[in-house]
């Protein structure tokens, strides 16, 4: 076989390749986009301000979370909670604007509609820890604020404050 009867034959194989991929591409990207499921997902994203967000035992839910604030609401916080029982597993990242950003995993538990939590993070190549205090309300997670212990010079929870600090739904976690 000289040179032009291979690349005769390199064509007509990859003629037929063509034909065989293309139709089939089409028929997966058609039934794709146009499945009842595509469809149901779609109506399953949308959340009712009266529902509970906290699911029944034996079931599992993952919510997550976005809050912003800051000059310009430039900082974001950015929390996945997964509830399964009473227990309570995530991730939690607060990104300031131009400055260090803390990003960690949370622990805890679930008393009624409020979460105990321990943040394991990571800030400038250090590891520490802060215990936190969440209330499940409605489709929004509420924060009890943190504050300067003086003494220590570390922050904590404000046990006295109520729950100010608002994350909203968000669709996924923003990293």
């Amino acid at each position: 076989m000289n040179n032009t009867e291979a690349l005769i034959a390199l064509n007509v194989y990859d003629m037929k390749t063509r034909q065989l991929i293309l139709p089939a591409l089409i028929a997966f990207t058609v039934t794709a986009y146009s499945s009842p499921e595509g469809k149901q997902e779609a109506a399953d994203t949308t959340v009712k301000t009266d529902t509970p967000a906290i699911p029944a035992d034996a079931e599992a839910t993952s919510l997550c979370f976005l809050r912003t604030d800051g000059n310009g609401n430039k900082d974001t916080t950015s929390t996945e909670i997964l509830i399964k029982d009473k227990a309570v597993t995530g991730q939690m990242y607060w990104h300031p604007f131009e400055k260090d950003s803390r990003k960690g995993t949370l622990a805890g538990t679930l008393k009624g509609d409020t979460v105990y939590a321990v943040w394991s993070f990571m800030q400038e190549g250090m590891q520490d820890t802060l215990a936190l205090q969440f209330l499940v309300k409605g489709k929004d997670l509420l924060q009890k604020p943190l504050k300067l212990n003086t003494k220590t010079g570390r922050e904590q929870t404000d046990n006295a404050a109520g729950f100010t600090v608002v994350h909203y739904p968000s669709v996924n976690l923003k990293k």
